[in-house]
């Protein structure tokens, strides 16, 4: 039996990815919540985004490698004081723009992707308090499958 695809590449790789980005930082700026948080992101933040991504769901380690990994990510989140409503807002609109980005929309693989993108914000918010004490190293994480494998007639 073969082992199932990559997250990454059922997804279409890192122009599948790049299009999710683009969609959804569209999205996030035409959000009153959000918005404000977004504003003055830098210009390869949907970049970065696509590229955090790709890592976690089982892509090239572009992240660790030319970003910084995990370290670099939670000092992106340290002290933000992110609110439920912010991680709400944005896991719902990441998950909204999975369509319009041309994502995989069979169940198994928008169920990793949502499981995912939940459990990722979490950590993000409670990363983002004041006073978190996170720890300061760890891998990416790498996200599979889960309960459900991709489809195959």
């Amino acid at each position: 039996m073969q082992d199932p695809p990559s997250l990454y590449a059922w997804a279409g790789g890192h122009d599948a990815l790049r299009r999710l980005t683009e969609v959804f930082y569209d999205r996030v700026l035409d959000d009153e919540l959000l918005r404000p948080r977004f504003e003055r992101m830098s210009p390869e933040h949907r970049e970065h985004v696509a590229v955090w991504l790709g890592e976690v769901f089982g892509g090239p380690t572009r992240y660790t490698d030319e970003l910084g990994g995990y370290p670099a990510m939670l000092r992106h989140h340290l002290g933000l004081a992110l609110t439920e409503p912010e991680r709400s807002r944005w896991a719902f609109l990441i998950a909204a723009s999975a369509d319009e980005a041309g994502l995989p929309d069979d169940p198994e693989f928008r169920s990793a992707f949502v499981a995912y993108v939940e459990w990722g914000t979490r950590i993000a918010l409670v990363n983002s308090q004041p006073g978190a004490t996170p720890p300061p190293e760890a891998p990416v994480p790498r996200w599979g499958w889960g309960e459900a494998p991709p489809y195959s007639p």
